[in-house]
């Protein structure tokens, strides 16, 4: 049985394999960034690991460390894993390698859990149950059963002492980025904790099997009219927090090219329908699964497509879906302008980003698609493009937006897997075209207005309020001004220069006007023309020097 991590001594423990395991793994500057110094061992130890020709990487080392580290550390390089907005790209395809597997936990500590949260042994439970299970993964095991109706399942049980171990790390991950915060400028480009943050809210919903049962249910809502898209059934009655029954899901994986050939499955459509799937789960449910890895996706002989593993889900909310619909409007029209503002309005970073400098690079990014056919835009590369300039200007996407352009480009790797020919920008033409029309909708135009005109009454009636509290503030501090000459005198000298010109301006036209009127309408004076004239032009030619030599006094 897996031990149960606890109290002080447990804590200062953990802290220091932590240290010792990066230490190992020549991460020890890390370990310093992270205020884990002082916990580092003497003795580094060897890598422990099989040589090899080639030698580790940086990424390399970083994978194996959470690999050590085990489930919590694993899921973190998970979820870093479809963060490309803040690694560098070969620091995401190494930690995408990491496996959600571990050695399975011995029959009588998983049978336990199961007569405790269902009340019975198993074999009364179920029909039938195989202790051997079918998979191991960090968290949780899996095992066939049946049901006493005949229906086979999947029941996926929390491994013993896996809350415990989890909230333990948790909790030194979140003392480990506020020290890193404090200690390490970059660290704070990066807001550390607020990751944390998100990475707790998804690791506590993965433990807890209630939820990942309601992610099913909800996907089988949503595609209850789809009869080419199967989601397992949750059987409520043998589900609790810490055990999950699910229909058994039975099919070719969807990346078994020779199986699905020798099924004579169309290969082209299937990679269709596959890109389909994801683009109606993000652009449509915006509920969709956040990892559709091959090992989720089953084909079934008649044609359906299967989905398992509703623990990590992505979500987009109406503000990012709006802030989503610009950008994608910006790139279709090639406004640099207008791409700039929509992404500066996405970005949750906290340090502020030089706008020329972004505007610039996005102009130049704009320039390589313009008047380029669809069909020759790689999906995949045109993310990896716009995530690389938002990691060189330290800009960082919300969790759910990074999730979705992680999916975006898993789903088009799968479905070139299936048919390189495969065009994921023409399957995404008319989600982007549906987009764009909802955005400039008649309901989504009131809806603005709606929400334009509540906070203009709110600020309104916040005014008075706003002011009175301002006049007490002045009226008890009062407020100071201070002015320096030097900042006044380019003020000044203009103020000055503008005035001279009126002036002169002034009154040459009117001694151009009286001129005129006294020629035109006197005869008298029309033989003193010449006079007038030339008078009139000395003056013009006074007030010029004038001002000249004002100018450039001040000068």
């Amino acid at each position: 049985m897996t031990a149960r991590p606890s109290g002080a001594g447990a804590r200062r423990r953990r802290i220091r394999r932590i240290a010792a395991v990066l230490q190992r793994h020549g991460l020890g500057l890390a370990a310093g960034l992270l205020g884990l110094d002082g916990w580092i061992p003497f003795n580094r130890g060897v890598l422990g690991h099989a040589a090899r020709d080639e030698p580790y990487t940086s990424p390399d080392h970083v994978r194996l460390a959470l690999e050590e580290l085990g489930p919590t550390f694993i899921k973190l390089g998970q979820l870093l894993s479809t963060r490309p907005d803040l690694l560098p790209p070969d620091y995401v395809r190494e930690l995408a390698k990491l496996q959600d597997g571990a050695p399975a936990d011995d029959w009588e500590s998983i049978r336990e859990v199961l007569r405790e949260e269902l009340g019975a042994d198993p074999d009364e439970v179920f029909a039938t149950f195989d202790p051997q299970p079918l998979a191991a993964a960090s968290i949780g095991q899996a095992y066939a059963a049946t049901r006493h109706d005949g229906t086979e399942v999947v029941v996926k049980v929390r491994r013993p002492g896996a809350v415990a171990q989890v909230t333990q790390d948790l909790e030194i991950l979140q003392n480990l980025a506020q020290r890193a915060e404090q200690r390490w400028d970059q660290a704070r480009q990066f807001n550390l904790p607020g990751l944390v943050d998100e990475f707790s809210r998804t690791l506590r919903a993965e433990l807890d099997y209630l939820q990942e049962g309601r992610n099913a249910e909800r996907f089988a809502r949503d595609f209850a009219d789809a009869s080419d898209v199967a989601i397992p059934r949750v059987f409520w009655e043998t589900t609790t927090s810490r055990v999950l029954t699910l229909q058994r899901m039975r099919g070719i994986r969807i990346d078994d090219l020779t199986a699905l050939d020798a099924a004579a499955i169309d290969r082209p459509q299937l990679a269709h329908r596959g890109a389909h799937l994801i683009l109606t789960m993000v652009f449509e449910h915006r509920f969709f699964h956040a990892d559709p890895h091959p090992g989720n996706m089953f084909v079934h002989l008649e044609g359906s497509l299967a989905l398992i593993d509703f623990g990590m889900v992505g979500q987009l909310d109406e503000e990012v879906a709006e802030q989503l619909a610009d950008i994608l409007l910006a790139f279709t029209r090639a406004d640099a302008d207008a791409l700039t503002t929509a992404v500066l309005a996405l970005s949750v970073t906290k340090d502020f980003a030089d706008r020329d400098e972004l505007r610039a690079a996005f102009a130049s990014f704009l320039a390589q698609y313009r008047d380029r056919p669809v069909a020759e835009i790689n999906l995949t590369r045109l993310l990896g493009e716009v995530l690389g300039l938002l990691r060189r200007h330290h800009l960082q996407l919300p969790q759910q937006t990074a999730l979705l352009f992680k999916v975006l480009m898993m789903g088009e790797g799968l479905a070139s897997h299936l048919d390189p020919e495969f065009d994921m920008m023409q399957a995404l033409a008319p989600f982007s075209e549906r987009i764009i029309r909802q955005r400039f909708s008649l309901h989504a135009l009131a809806k603005r207005w709606a929400e334009a005109s509540s906070d203009a009454g709110a600020l309104l009636l916040e005014l008075p309020r706003t002011l009175r509290q301002l006049r007490r503030v002045l009226d008890a501090n009062g407020f100071a001004v201070h002015l320096r000459a030097q900042e006044l005198e380019p003020l000044v000298s203009r103020a000055e220069r503008i005035g001279n010109r009126m002036v002169a301006g002034l009154i040459a036209a009117a001694l151009i006007n009286g001129i005129g009127e006294l020629v035109s309408g006197n005869t008298g004076w029309r033989g003193r023309a010449r006079v007038l004239i030339g008078t009139g032009a000395s003056v013009i030619g006074a007030l010029g020097g004038y001002l000249l030599w004002t100018t450039r006094r001040r000068r």
